[in-house]
């Protein structure tokens, strides 16, 4: 194209965009009518024993028990109105002990549920909060700052008091019917149980790493109600090259009665300066399911064909596997694992809200044999770990209140026991969750 058409192909293409633009615009709610304020109450009681097992710090005494209540507290404006819109996030949480005494509260990692100083003492209380400043154009989203991305390859966690945060870049796009496009750049993090942003990262199974950012790009596409895909990829700079495929779907056979299964598919390379080692990892999960009234049954298998764990950031959902649940990912070197898992709900039975759910998994055939040095687990006499195998076993109730002055309110009781051989701790958990959510806007 020649410099004297390039404005009239301007033009052209502005004259076309226009009547979307002035639609957005129409559609736009503004700063302060598209406005929301919740308010989520979470009183957490988490007990941990794995006094029959290995202790995993120093100073662990192989119990964890902890009563403690967050508070967490976010707002969302609306867009400015005009062909571009500005508005702006912000969040605050305050996480409060109710009864933990110092040596109860874990190994003073970021497994455990409060902050504690070097010497095992636990904090009364912590906060933090943030925001971000955010812009749409037509029906792409761009926020830059304090932000809770949600993809397979990087997801910020919420299974302990206070949810995990990062800061960065992040773009969401929604320009096609079924289609969602997610971006970003993230360069520091903030677990659960930390008050500020940690420079750098955190891994789930290596520990820190020095990285300076994180990236991720790819997609969600719901081809019809019945079957949904998606793709994406992410960097850890220096330390992972991660690609993620994706299926869900589900298949009416009557009125109360349908099959549902699903396929996910993780690799996960080496990146720059090896700073997790020199790795090449590919891990899969297959489940397939019926559901018939208020029953629900599935069966999966999983299956890790590398030789290093599947690694993923510390404390985050990253890691869309089917027998990754409550303390177990089934994920080490060459494991092969089964889990079977029932639903109930008691809806059909007159008392809406109330669920329950077992879970069994066991995995086998972890081989340490030619894991890397960052990975490697051996023996007491220095030799691989080989032919180790653990399994785990799930029971949760939750009742959601339907109506009322306390709608929504949630009470949830969760239950996990596990056994493995030298390379994982014996444990039984359990974890009572309530939560009351507000939206006062």
């Amino acid at each position: 194209m020649t410099y004297r058409k390039l404005p009239l192909a301007l033009s052209l293409a502005v004259a076309g965009l226009s009547p979307v633009m002035a639609s957005a615009d129409e559609g736009a709610e503004g700063f302060v009518e598209g406005s929301s304020l919740h308010i989520l109450n979470r009183n957490f009681y988490f007990n941990r024993d794995a006094r029959h097992g290995q202790s995993v710090a120093p100073r662990d005494n192989g119990y964890s028990e902890v009563w403690a209540h967050g508070i967490v507290g976010r707002f969302e404006s609306g867009f400015t109105r005009g062909t571009v819109g500005f508005g702006i996030d912000a969040f605050a949480m305050l996480g409060l002990q109710l009864d933990s005494g110092d040596g109860r509260n874990g190994s003073g990692t970021s497994v455990d549920i409060l902050p504690s100083d070097h010497d095992g003492h636990t904090q009364d209380n912590y906060a933090k909060a943030g925001g971000a400043a955010k812009v749409r154009l037509l029906d792409t989203v761009l926020r830059a700052g304090d932000v809770f991305p949600m993809t397979p390859v990087v997801h910020y966690g919420d299974a302990r008091l206070l949810p995990e945060s990062f800061r960065g870049i992040t773009l969401e796009n929604r320009s096609l019917d079924g289609l969602t496009v997610q971006a970003g750049r993230l360069h520091s993090m903030s677990q659960p149980q930390e008050r500020k942003q940690r420079d750098n990262f955190a891994t789930f199974y290596a520990g820190p790493v020095d990285s300076p950012w994180v990236s991720y790009l790819g997609g969600d596409y719901a081809l019809n109600e019945n079957v949904s895909v998606s793709l994406y990829g992410s960097r850890l700079k220096d330390a992972w090259t991660q690609y993620y495929g994706g299926t869900s779907v589900s298949y009416p056979l009557a009125d109360d009665v349908s099959l549902f299964g699903g396929f996910n598919y993780y690799k996960s390379v080496d990146d720059g300066r090896q700073l997790l080692g020199d790795f090449n990892t590919n891990i899969w999960s297959g489940k397939l399911g019926v559901s018939f009234g208020a029953h629900s049954l599935a069966l999966s298998h999983q299956r890790n064909n590398g030789d290093n764990d599947f690694d993923y950031l510390r404390q985050s959902d990253s890691i869309y596997l089917d027998n990754a649940i409550q303390y177990t990912d089934f994920n080490s070197p060459k494991e092969r694992s089964w889990m079977l898992r029932y639903d109930l709900d008691m809806e059909t039975f007159g008392i809406p809200g109330l669920t329950f759910m077992t879970r069994y998994g066991r995995g086998s055939d972890v081989d340490y044999s030619n894991a890397n040095g960052v990975y490697m687990r051996r023996d007491e006499n220095g030799n691989p770990l080989t032919d180790q195998k653990r399994w785990e076993r799930d029971i949760e109730a939750q009742y959601v209140v339907q109506s009322g002055s306390l709608k929504d309110l949630s009470f949830r009781l969760r239950q996990a026991t596990t056994r493995a051989t030298a390379f994982e701790s014996d444990l039984d958990e359990v974890r009572l969750i309530i939560e009351y959510p507000l939206q006062v806007l």
